[in-house]
């Protein structure tokens, strides 16, 4: 009996084999559509607010440019940082090209998610601007819905088989068919190879069961980053923005962890190699050798934290202005006085 899992092979990225329609896509299109609906819902909740300034075709307009910022930004981001091989700098046009070089339709393959955030701010702001919508408001709104679609796109790296972990002996280990194979006579390999009881005898390479980082993703910077934003912040918010900088910070956080179980970019590797300078990419050897993912994590925690202080500070100089809910303080006498008088009867 396997100690491990093997990659269920009805998995195909294609929904129907031969068409041009694969489940990544598919999962896109959940997740807008889910931070789409939990975005209204959290408007239609409101009373007052960014809620009696937005219409229906102005969300959908918000979605719009915010969705085709996200993936120009991914996209740009991820051909430009981590590809290594200087193609795309000599035809900037191969990013958005949707075939590879024997004219077979793949889709916009490589997206990065910081660069997609970049991006989608960008058309976010830009739009929201254009409309007169509170930015920092309507940011609160969608950084506490976004969270829960990050669970599909990750599902969809599951399904396609890609952003696979590094190797473990863990139970809960998956042997992905199309991941890199390790050298058998490397001494953790053959440590792990006995704990799972994988013959390595006459071979070179083998392909071990790494951690499923797709999924550990889906769980942090899904389900828990939202279900904190959602269930815990979302209605205890000391003043505008606040969700957006939480949101940073925690995405951050649970990336920053993440990047731990899951593979480097080949092309990049550890960018900052505090520990062991002969620390393999699949092979995790110390927290001390840091990813580029780690990197741009630590910089949007860092950003994070800066929104929060600086909106602290402008909402502690900003002058108290009275509300049509603060009753003028002879009114909030008056009543005590009543009460006083009711509770000696």
């Amino acid at each position: 009996m396997p100690l491990f899992f093997e990659y269920p092979h009805w998995l195909s990225p294609e929904i129907i084999p031969g068409l041009p329609l694969r489940w990544y896509g598919l999962m896109y299109l959940v997740a807008f559509s889910l931070a789409y609906l939990l975005t209204r819902v959290q408007l239609r909740d409101q009373r007052f607010g960014v809620s009696s300034t937005v219409s229906q075709d102005d969300l959908v307009n918000l979605f719009f440019w915010t969705i085709l910022g996200l993936l120009v930004g991914a996209r740009i981001f991820a051909a430009l940082v981590y590809d290594t091989s200087g193609r795309y700098l000599s035809r900037p046009w191969l990013i958005f090209w949707p075939f590879n070089e024997r004219g077979v339709f793949t889709g916009l393959q490589g997206m990065s998610y910081h660069g997609g955030l970049l991006g989608a701010v960008a058309g976010f702001v830009t739009y929201a601007k254009l409309r007169k919508i509170d930015v920092l408001e309507m940011g609160d709104l969608l950084v506490t819905a976004i969270p829960l679609g990050y669970t599909f796109g990750r599902i969809g790296n599951f399904i396609n088989g890609e952003l696979y972990g590094r190797v473990t002996a863990r139970p809960w280990g998956v042997r992905f068919p199309q991941a890199q194979e390790v050298p058998a006579r490397h001494p953790a390999v053959q440590e792990i190879a006995a704990r799972l009881q994988i013959d390595l005898q006459g071979l070179d390479f083998v392909n071990l069961p790494r951690h499923p980082s797709q999924l550990y993703e889906a769980a942090l910077e899904g389900v828990v980053l939202w279900a904190i934003l959602w269930f815990v912040f979302r209605h205890r918010k000391p003043f505008k923005g606040f969700m957006i900088g939480l949101y940073l910070i925690g995405y951050a956080l649970a990336r920053f962890v993440a990047e731990y179980f899951r593979v480097p970019d080949s092309d990049l590797g550890f960018v900052i190699q505090a520990g062991p300078e002969n620390n393999p990419g699949w092979l995790f050897l110390s927290p001390l050798n840091i990813t580029t993912g780690q990197v741009l994590s630590i910089l949007m925690a860092l950003a994070g934290v800066a929104l929060l202080l600086l909106l602290w500070g402008i909402g502690r100089r900003a002058p108290r202005v009275q509300t049509f809910q603060e009753a003028p303080e002879h009114r909030r006498n008056a009543r005590r006085q009543l009460r006083r008088k009711l509770n000696r009867r």
